[in-house]
């Protein structure tokens, strides 16, 4: 049977990284060298054995740099790379793990591509003693080409792991099994004989989604408010001076701020600002509870707070209707 083809986009990170040695497993960064996305597919000649996979240029970028501008440039790729070749069966994106699973949940909320989109990366760089990057990239490949992905929005690779944009996040600096979706656990595993998948995600994914980034010239302004003990207001206060549209709380479990947050809060809410309540738990809903309908907050649901961001932020493009938006957090 003839393999499927694939196209594998690079951005950077870990996984595009050459060291000054294989011990080199910390420092690689100071060395300043990163890999095309074709050179990585050179080192890596693996991958042509489960797919036919063909490089597309971008540009290498830190991860802690990609942002709007980025996002907006891949979902702008993939749509290229599907309309120019109609074979493409799916695309693989590698990516720093910083801030891998925001780009992953920003495709997962605004590609238009038919294709599975799999974001992957490593935790070693490629010229490390016993990397992940190529084993990662092989199995990346692999789901990417594979029927069960299609409809799933955009998947995280790493570790084995199939994972669900939405649900993943890094948990560990330094340790493979770094990206966990904490409340409900991978989608599947790459395994040697197959890929075994277990569950699929049921909230509304990308490509029907109604959120098209296509021709924004920017997305609204959203920032993270963190709470701790003794929080007194002043990052919401300058937040809501520099121009946020919203402002997401990664608040106490299961969704608290403390007294001067509040009151900082409820200036932000009656100048119009949209406030979303996440908790800096990881874990868990944020409850809609009447203290919080009071306040006129929008609970996250459980989305962590940098994603939660991520839905404020394209949610103000579709409304400012603070209903619609709770309906928004409550669709995806």
């Amino acid at each position: 049977m003839s393999k499927k083809k694939v196209a594998f986009i690079g951005t950077g990170g870990t996984i595009a990284s050459i060291g000054v040695g294989p011990l080199d497993t910390v420092n690689y960064g100071a060395n300043g060298r990163m890999m095309q996305a074709d050179a990585i597919l050179e080192r890596f000649p693996e991958v042509q054995l489960v797919a036919d996979v063909v490089a597309v240029p971008y540009r290498n970028v830190p991860s802690p740099q990609i942002a709007w501008t980025e996002w907006q440039q891949l979902v702008l790729l993939c749509d290229k790379v599907v309309a120019e070749d109609p074979a493409i069966a799916g695309i693989v994106i590698g990516h720093g793990t910083a801030s891998l699973e925001e780009t992953a949940f920003f495709l997962s909320l605004t590609a238009k591509v038919p294709v599975p989109i799999v974001v992957v990366g490593s935790q070693r760089p490629a010229s490390a003693l016993s990397t992940d990057a190529g084993l990662n990239l092989v199995n990346a490949v692999r789901v990417a080409a594979s029927e069960e992905a299609r409809g799933l929005g955009a998947l995280v690779l790493l570790n084995d792991e199939i994972q669900a944009a939405r649900e993943v996040t890094k948990t560990s600096t330094g340790r493979m099994q770094t990206f966990r979706s904490a409340d409900f656990g991978v989608l599947g595993h790459a395994d040697g004989d197959r890929l075994a998948w277990y569950r699929r995600p049921l909230r509304r994914l990308a490509p029907d989604t109604e959120f098209d980034i296509r021709g924004l010239a920017e997305l609204p302004r959203v920032d993270v408010a963190y709470s701790y003990a003794g929080a007194d207001g002043t990052a919401v206060r300058a937040f809501t001076a520099a121009g946020a549209k919203g402002i997401v709380v990664a608040g106490f479990a299961p969704g608290f701020v403390t007294p001067g947050d509040a009151a900082a809060l409820a200036e932000a809410r009656a100048a119009g600002v949209v406030v979303v309540q996440s908790t800096r738990a990881g874990s868990g809903r944020v409850f809609p509870t009447t203290k919080l309908g009071e306040a006129g907050f929008i609970p996250a649901d459980n989305l962590t707070p940098q994603k939660a961001r991520i839905l404020l932020a394209l949610a103000l493009t579709v409304s400012s209707d603070p209903a619609e938006i709770t309906r928004i957090f409550a669709t995806y």
